[in-house]
């Protein structure tokens, strides 16, 4: 079964890549937008908060991977939770 749908490149966009790396031919642009951002610190990944308290998810690749798809669809119940009607 192919698994295509787990990789996307988007190689015309003016932000490509928009994190720096020395393998841009496997960077995924699939999750544009990171999906665990608004996990906060629960996110797993390599962030850092600016001196404004604002998250910056600059230093992680996680979403950009080539195994990415799977360890976002990993976390996807935690940001199920966060958008549950209390």
């Amino acid at each position: 079964m192919s698994e295509n749908y787990k990789f996307h490149q988007h190689r015309d966009c003016e932000f490509f890549p928009c994190h720096e790396t020395d393998r841009p031919e496997d960077f995924n642009c699939l999750f544009c937008y990171c999906p665990l951002y608004a996990l906060g610190e629960n996110c797993g990944g390599n962030f850092q908060y600016t001196e404004e308290g604002i998250k910056d998810c600059t230093g992680c690749m996680i979403p950009h991977s080539k195994g990415g798809y799977d360890y976002v669809m990993k976390h996807f119940g935690d940001i199920m939770e966060l958008a549950k009607k209390k």
